[in-house]
């Protein structure tokens, strides 16, 4: 490669070094670690610091079919894992990957030709192609889909509901993720060449066996689409129903006998999905009132709609609870009132609910932090309501598969897969997404559908993939004149994402807003740019000029670094070996003699000060990346 950097293996800066492990420059990117689908987002995060918003956009594209979709919905662990959380807070990654969505993404109105330009090809389109029938529409199938046509196959969804999207459509409500995006991404999947075969249920209309059959291959992504319910008193009631069902129901506008005093059961964000649906639901039993279809409501005010009184409890305190904070504070905000601590007792009712008995929660979780509630004795209180929604959990149904189906189920019920390939028991048969793993979130069936695409095709074709090129850049040293070493990481505050004021909250009004390219740039600024490493020599020859010093210690702004005694290490596993940076085998850490620099990785704020210090040179920054990204890498690195 140029002097920019050097591919691994190179025979110039690594003669006679040890090579870097691979599992060590991965895991020591904590973001991209994180994402399912391996999506570089300290990259794009950072190009659109630097103001190039197309190249960030073909970052976050690349390994992600429904990326527009991520940028509203995604539950985003790449923040959770985001070093800049041990700061202060972490990037406001999935915000930011909006606002590149919004200008190059399907909803930014560029034709699907360009949009094709920035997918991320798979392999190249297969000499003989095979017929696959994917099974769900949902973020699984869609992905799935979408790769093997990529790969140059004829791709079939089938799904029993009416409308493309699964769970995306039937569970997420509209004012999360718009009903326009969603189909624009549906339809840049049809203008791969996929056909869909909507209304068409498997066991009914054509048979799982005949199915399969037709067709050289199949992917199962049905989904868990029915609601878990409560062995409770009362739960048979009129009026008692699960968030699936409400969700699914309300999404396509089939008519609902919804009170006006109701009470949601749960936790999560699903549960919140419901508890602010209700509250924005305007409808009756009758289905030709204007009002109770949402998807012809777009009209009515919000002061008409949010007139149901709508209470939320929960097992768990507001601390312990699972929903996004945000989605808690947005539900407070939204008039929900939310009762912590409190577990559903049973349901009070001759025909239809009245009131929903409670009994209070002495502890959630046991000892060991596994889910495991205790309630106290004689605390039953009643909350009076004509409505009970349990926003519980989901469960798949399998029933579509018949009998003698000869797949291999778990004692969950769901779909046993090989966890490399997502192969079922029957050859040709693969699954993913929720069916084989339970309730996931929508970039871990994302994933599993390109992982399934790939299996299908070294299936129908016997190709594999060749290995992944990574490039390595080193920097000589960073100046003092570095962001970081400045000390300016410490006075950019995360930046709030924006939202729609409540009084102007329609129903079918997108609440989360776009960041503004002041606000996004200034938040990409916060990126600590983990894919560059503190790297110590490993050559036998050059490593032994290290003095011991202990410069780099002194120096370090966060004191990550530390010069110990080499008899204080011990090894604990060969695990634990095989993550140091040169390999070292782990005899050495038998020896009385020598020191030992540690680092603290989660700490390391990339300022290159220890680099700078370092007398012998021994220590210098490194960027590591994937070969076909590296040209854009070097443009979020212009600061460096």
């Amino acid at each position: 490669m140029s002097n920019n950097g050097i591919k691994l293996g190179d025979s110039s800066w690594w003669t006679g070094r040890n090579p870097l492990n691979l599992r060590y420059l991965e895991s020591n990117f904590p973001c991209r670690a994180a994402c399912p689908v391996n999506t570089n987002a300290g990259g794009y995060v950072s190009l659109i610091a630097q103001g190039h918003y197309r190249e960030a956009y073909l970052l976050a594209r690349a390994p992600n079919p429904l990326a527009s979709v991520c940028g509203r919905v995604c539950a985003h662990p790449c923040e959770a894992a985001c070093r800049r959380g041990q700061i202060d807070q972490p990037i406001a990654i999935r915000a930011m990957k909006r606002f590149v969505n919004e200008r190059y993404g399907v909803e930014s109105g560029l034709s699907f030709e360009e949009i094709l330009q920035a997918a991320e090809r798979p392999r190249p389109p297969a000499a003989n192609s095979g017929r696959v029938a994917i099974i769900g529409s949902g973020p699984a199938g869609l992905a799935c889909a979408h790769d093997l046509a990529l790969m140059g196959h004829r791709v079939t969804i089938f799904d029993a509901a009416p409308v493309a999207g699964g769970m995306m459509r039937l569970g997420v409500p509209e004012y999360r993720l718009p009903r326009e995006l969603l189909d624009r991404e549906i339809d840049f999947i049809r203008f791969l060449g996929v056909e869909f075969r909507l209304g068409v249920e498997i066991g009914r209309d054509i048979t799982f066996a005949d199915l399969r059959a037709g067709h050289d291959a199949v992917f199962l992504a049905t989904g868990c689409r029915k609601g878990k319910t409560l062995k409770l008193p009362g739960v048979d009631k009129k009026g008692v129903l699960t968030a699936v069902d409400f969700l699914a129901n309300l999404n396509l506008g089939v008519p609902l006998d919804i009170g006006q005093e109701v009470v949601v059961v749960g936790g999560g964000n699903v549960a919140f999905d419901v508890a602010r649906s209700a509250r924005r639901f305007g409808g009756t039993s009758q289905p030709d009132e204007e009002h109770h279809n949402l998807a012809a409501d777009a009209a009515i005010a919000a002061s008409r709609l949010l007139r149901r009184r709508v209470t939320l409890i929960s097992l768990e305190s507001r601390d312990e609870m699972p929903a996004d904070p945000e989605e808690i504070e947005e539900g407070s905000h939204e008039g929900i009132r939310i009762i912590h601590r409190r577990g559903p007792h049973a349901i009070l009712g001759n025909d239809r609910v009245t009131a929903l008995e409670t009994i209070d929660v002495a502890r959630v979780f046991d000892e060991n932090g596994k889910f495991a509630p205790q309630f106290i004795p004689g605390s039953q209180k009643q909350i009076e309501c004509d409505t009970v929604i349990l926003a519980i959990g989901q469960v798949a149904d399998l029933s579509f598969l018949g009998a003698d189906h000869g797949i291999e189920i778990t004692p969950q019920q769901t779909i046993a897969v090989d966890a490399a390939t997502l192969a079922t028991s029957l050859p040709g048969v693969y699954a993913g997404g929720d069916v084989a793993f339970g309730p996931r979130i929508i970039i871990a069936a994302v994933a599993d559908g390109r992982r399934a695409a790939k299996s299908i095709d070294a299936f129908l074709t016997g190709r594999t993939d060749p290995p992944e090129e990574y490039l390595i850049r080193v920097f000589p040293t960073f100046g003092y004149s570095h962001p970081f070493a400045r000390g300016d990481y410490e006075t950019i505050p995360r930046r709030r994402v924006p939202i729609l004021p409540i009084e102007r909250r329609q129903p079918r009004e997108e609440v989360e807003l776009c960041l503004s390219e002041q606000e996004a740039r200034a938040e990409g600024s916060r990126c600590l740019h983990c894919w560059v490493n503190t790297i110590f020599d490993s050559s036998s020859i050059q490593g032994s000029e290290c003095i011991q010093c202990g410069g780099c210690a002194d120096v370090c702004p966060e004191a990550c670094i530390d010069l110990v005694a080499l008899s204080r290490i011990v090894a604990v596993s060969d695990e634990a070996m095989a993550l140091l940076p040169n390999g070292a085998p782990a005899e050495v850490f038998q020896s009385d003699n020598g020191a030992v620099l540690l680092k603290d990785e989660t700490a390391c704020i990339r300022c290159g000060l220890c680099a700078r210090r370092c007398p012998t040179g021994v220590i210098t920054m490194q960027a590591f990346y994937r070969k076909p990204e590296a040209p854009m890498m070097y443009l979020a690195e212009a600061t460096l």
